[in-house]
């Protein structure tokens, strides 16, 4: 098997010290900066990132080191905020993210003795941005990560509609599609799918809460997948979710970890954001029931656990759960043992998917469940309440997938 990029890395450095030189006025700056580097990138190959997110890192990097050695400057300048805005204007990209990441890591190693901030643009947005902020924050559904995500996509708006002359009231469809596509050009499929949501949801508040927007233009940006009749949900067969339980490890901490939020995900069709939310004075053991306050359509819940996934809950603190006064059930296994992401908590499930031989991913748990609850008689707006939708017709495609089903299981026809 071939090389991947990341584990070319080291050759390439030594390749370009050996092509380029070392700078005149810092020659130690470059030298070290490519040890660095590399040491950086087999950590994020040893912490298990994403290959993707490695490549880029590397790229980015590479980019990085050539601005350093063309400028010639001393280990003490890397890492400032002046020198990473330079290094953006001249480069072109969007995002510093290796960069951010390389500061951190060199000061865990002592190399250097403050990170870079990773978001410098927390200035004052126009009144309606922040406004819009404050909103997300009261309703009590958006953490702190979200909120700084979506600053930085609001932020980003805002420069572009003032650079265009664009006011929010005159703002068209068009003007949005150029500024996601100027935007969202340096980042992955899945960031921009992300990014996307989140203008849609300013959009959202724009017409329905201020106004401001005569006609909802929402819907009119490509979003979040919307599943037509062609292509509806995907979901796990029987056999698939044998598949899945039967490679699922209790070894260790981290693997009762996983198996906790996988018997959440699959019983009872929660969201990664809903897993990552629950804690211990949400759950009954006694009477075996899950109270979900702050849902997506904020309307709380209680629901029965199935009598597995408390003996999972269960068997997670006693043998995984780190000893914390947090409360939330899923915690980190890093002081000081906070709550996790709900980033993470989809990572960490499809890595056990994956590991399982499918090919498929953590909404494909939720999607089973919606199918199981359709099998087992409930109505259409009996599944809408449980899976916690907003709206009906959210819920109403399921109906189609549902009906092929019936049709594969009865008529021998494949789906």
């Amino acid at each position: 098997m071939a090389d991947s990029p990341i584990q070319q890395c080291t050759p390439w450095l030594e390749w370009y010290i050996q092509q380029y030189g070392p700078p005149q006025k810092d020659p130690a700056a470059v030298a070290r900066l490519i040890r660095a580097t590399a040491d950086y990138l087999n950590w994020m190959k040893s912490v298990n990132y994403r290959l993707g997110t490695q490549y880029r890192h590397q790229m980015q990097l590479e980019l990085f080191l050539d601005f350093v050695k063309n400028r010639r400057l001393p280990w003490q300048q890397l890492f400032t905020v002046n020198t990473r805005e330079h290094f953006k204007k001249v480069s072109g990209l969007a995002t510093t993210a290796a960069i951010n990441g390389l500061s951190r890591y060199l000061v865990k190693q002592g190399q250097i003795k403050t990170p870079l901030p990773q978001h410098p643009q927390q200035r004052k947005l126009a009144g309606i941005f922040e406004d819009y902020l404050q909103f997300r924050q009261d309703s009590h559904q958006t953490d702190t990560h979200q909120l700084v995500a979506i600053r930085r996509v609001l932020s980003a708006l805002c420069d572009y509609l003032s650079e265009q002359d664009i006011t929010l009231q005159r703002l068209r469809i068009e003007d949005l599609d150029a500024f996601m596509a100027k935007f969202c050009q340096p980042f992955s499929s899945g960031t921009c799918c992300t990014y996307r949501t989140i203008v849609r949801g300013f959009l959202s508040y724009l017409h329905h809460q201020r106004d401001i927007l005569k006609k909802d233009l929402a819907p009119l940006l490509i979003g979040a997948p919307q599943f037509a009749k062609a292509k509806p949900p995907k979901f796990l067969r029987p056999h698939e979710v044998k598949q899945l339980f039967d490679s699922l490890s209790v070894n260790s901490a981290k693997d009762l970890r996983t198996y906790v939020m996988v018997h959440l995900a699959y019983t009872l069709g929660l969201r990664p954001c809903e897993i990552c939310r629950i804690t211990l004075d949400d759950i009954a053991f006694k009477k075996a029931l899950l109270s979900l306050e702050g849902r997506k359509n904020d309307q709380p819940l209680t629901l029965p656990i199935p009598e597995k996934t408390l003996k999972a809950i269960v068997a997670y603190m006693v043998g995984g759960r780190p000893d914390s006064k947090d409360r939330h059930l899923i915690l980190s296994f890093h002081a000081p043992y906070g709550p996790i992401v709900a980033g993470l908590v989809g990572h960490y499930i499809q890595q056990a998917m994956h590991k399982a031989g499918l090919s498929s991913t953590p909404y494909w748990l939720r999607h089973s469940y919606a199918q199981h609850l359709l099998s087992s008689g409930a109505s259409i707006y009996e599944v809408k309440q449980m899976l916690g939708h907003r709206h009906i017709e959210s819920s109403r495609k399921y109906l189609h997938i549902h009906t092929d089903l019936m049709r594969e299981v009865i008529l021998d026809e494949p789906l």
